[in-house]
């Protein structure tokens, strides 16, 4: 077996090929340590969720009770923007951190409501529909973010 120091490869077994992914399939994934968000809320205090949250995604948060679990939700929130961002490759687009918000469905799931310049960059990309996931467990939150619609390169 190679050791850590080289190069080559590791073999592996025979994996059957997969479908390709559907045309307009686009995916971000993103993991937040809990604790950088509580140091951010801890040292900036309001300035740091109102800079990065939604006046509705700061309710939501704020409703949750402790501090910890508090952190726990603005971390997801936030590990849900990233992932659009990667999803659909903004990382250089100038959308704001409040273009992307994290809103909570009739049925309580986590749902996505773009706005201003997030809202335009999805529309001119095709997208159609998104689907989210958020969870946290030791000190750690992450997000999935799936977005449908026309092909990756329209």
């Amino acid at each position: 077996m190679p050791s850590a120091r080289t190069s080559e490869p590791l073999p592996l077994p025979h994996l059957p090929s997969l479908p390709a992914a559907p045309a307009g399939l686009r995916t971000g994934i993103d993991l937040v340590a809990v604790a950088r968000i509580a140091e951010s809320l801890d040292s900036l205090g309001e300035r740091f969720v109102q800079r990065l949250f939604t006046e509705r995604e700061a309710a939501d948060c704020r409703a949750v009770a402790g501090h910890a679990a508090r952190c726990q939700a603005l971390a997801a929130r936030f590990a849900a923007k990233e992932a659009v961002i990667k999803a659909m490759g903004w990382a250089e687009a100038g959308v704001s951190w409040r273009d992307i918000e994290v809103v909570r469905g009739p049925d309580a799931r986590p749902r996505l409501a773009l706005h201003g310049r997030a809202a335009e960059l999805a529309d001119s990309a095709g997208v159609q529909a998104w689907a989210l996931s958020l969870s946290h467990r030791a000190g750690h939150a992450c997000a999935l973010a799936i977005a449908t619609g026309a092909p990756a390169d329209a």
